[in-house]
């Protein structure tokens, strides 16, 4: 029997084989999506992660649709079959990646592996379908609406994937859903093109369709079992927390040396000593700036800074600008976090505001008073989402919230490990019209740390250690030798200023810790 469309062919079956287009098109996209986020999670350099994966998957599907040249006989059970392995392979990509990271040294080679797998795959999908359709509508017409569906679903997946998916089923659990929607598919053809299939293939590859979305959805109910499993791999200590949220992955791990939280992968701050890290952030902008008020966090979602803030008793006001709310509700409900930050974030002269602080600058600044401190706390600028945050833009933006006594201070990664990130950072900020004093200490967790701190003014380095309760650190002969720099730490001659269009800092910063990862 032949499979070719004949005249049986049933026109009220081709808006559903259309719907099959957009939503292997919504697939497509969406197990890219994943690739690229999952890389950036683990490699760092998003910019770099999305534009590679982007590109071996396009290469990849102009390679299955030289491919879909030589299936001649048999198009609709191919067609089938070809789903079936989509679903097989794309449901399944991000636990089978995490798993990969987790327990294989060949991350990147499997990584990239899977994507041309998948893009050849999604690329046969559509010359197949076009074949099944092309004795039912005129050439023009078959052509106009299978595009135009396979780039809606396109921007379906990638509104879905960003604002539905990700903060709500994570990486996970959005690749088996759409593997068991890639399954779906493949049945759904089995009935509506059934009578092009012989009878007994035609229940083979039902059956097959049926055992991989039992599969899929067994992976999706245990989801987060499977996760908890390859973390468990992934990081020395016990797991006690973790959360996808749009932004990012949150991990809490507890161990011989306490609690510590990583975002994507990257240590941000370890409990037995991450007062170093604090005091150091904190009070020297209160040195310079006793009598202060008005306090601006912007990052900082632990609470950790605005516990140090806190300790200041002239303080009325602090407003933490943070752009994940994953983070600020972990830090006022996980009770391991609201011990260390002292439940800081539910102080009453607190004020949480969950947004992306350049924009939420660029857009209240001007209507604002003025702060007296302002302590920024970003992560690393690992990537150009967070590079522009240590831009010379950021920075004038920056000067928006200040008068000219208000204290500034910037954690500015390692002056040791990250020479010219560090100083890039410092430059950057003088570059601005801010008046600098960069200073370092060492936090054990993380090495020799460095900061930045600031004022619209001239100002002298502070000396003295505020009057306040519960330092553990800082004396004043520590706030003192914190600004003496070995000369390993010096600041090179030859560094750039990191503007927008350039992200100089970036690329340093990469450069300078890859080295370290070698």
């Amino acid at each position: 029997m032949s499979d070719a469309p004949t005249t049986a062919f049933a026109k009220r079956k081709v808006p559903l084989l259309f719907l099959t287009v957009l939503v292997i098109a919504t697939a497509g996209l969406v197990y890219e999506l994943i690739a690229g986020t999952l890389a950036s999670y683990v490699l760092g350099d998003s910019v770099f992660q999305f534009s590679t994966i982007i590109g071996v998957y396009l290469s990849a599907m102009g390679l299955g649709a030289y491919l879909s040249r030589f299936v001649v006989e048999r198009v609709v059970i191919r067609f089938v079959e070809v789903e079936l392995a989509a679903a097989l392979i794309g449901g399944f990509s991000a636990p089978f990646l995490f798993y990969v990271f987790a327990y294989a040294d060949a991350f990147r080679v499997l990584l990239y592996g899977t994507v041309v797998v998948i893009g050849a795959l999604v690329g046969i999908e559509l010359p197949l379908l076009m074949r099944i359709l092309e004795k039912e509508l005129d050439f023009k017409e078959l052509v106009a609406k299978v595009l135009t569906f396979d780039y809606l679903g396109a921007l379906l997946g990638s509104l879905l994937f960003a604002i539905v998916l990700m903060p709500t089923l994570g990486l996970v659990r959005t690749s088996l859903l759409f593997g068991m929607l890639n399954g779906a598919v493949a049945l759904m053809t089995t009935w509506v093109l059934g009578d092009l299939i012989y009878r007994p293939i035609r229940w083979r590859l039902r059956a097959k369709g049926v055992l991989l979305l039992v599969a899929l959805a067994a992976a999706f109910v245990g989801a987060d079992r499977l996760t908890q499993h390859a973390e468990a791999e992934l990081y020395d200590d016990r797991v006690i927390f973790a959360e996808q949220s749009r932004y990012q992955r949150v991990v809490l791990t507890r161990g011989a040396l306490g609690v510590q939280l990583f975002l994507n992968g990257n240590l941000q701050f370890a409990s037995h000593d991450e007062y170093r890290y604090h005091e150091a952030l904190v009070h020297p902008a209160f040195s310079l700036r006793p009598d202060a008020r008005r306090a601006l966090v912007l990052g900082g979602g632990d609470g950790l800074a605005v516990r140090e803030i806190l300790r200041h008793e002239g303080v009325e006001t602090v407003t933490l600008v943070d752009l994940d709310p994953a983070m600020t509700d972990m830090a006022r409900r996980v009770s391991v976090m609201r011990q260390l930050n002292e439940g800081s974030l539910d102080d009453p002269r607190v004020t949480v505001i969950n947004d992306d602080a350049m924009v939420w600058i660029d857009e209240n600044g001007a209507d604002l008073e003025p702060y007296d401190v302002v302590i920024v706390d970003f992560p690393d600028p690992n990537n150009f989402s967070l590079g522009k945050l240590y831009s010379s833009r950021f920075y004038a933006l920056l000067r928006h919230v200040m008068h000219p006594g208000t204290a500034v201070i910037v954690q500015a990664t390692s002056p040791l490990y990250a020479r010219r990130s560090f100083w890039c950072i410092e430059r950057t900020m003088a570059a601005a019209g801010l008046h600098t004093a960069a200073y370092h200490t060492l936090v054990p967790s993380f090495g020799e740390w460095g900061y930045v701190l600031a004022m619209g003014r001239p100002f002298d380095r502070p000396r003295e250690v505020p009057d306040v309760e519960g330092l553990r650190f800082l004396n004043d002969d520590a706030m003192q030798a914190m600004f003496v720099f070995g000369q390993d730490m010096q600041p090179p001659d030859d560094i750039e200023i990191n503007r927008l269009d350039t992200q100089a800092l970036v690329q340093y910063y990469d450069q300078e810790w890859s080295r370290l990862e070698r």
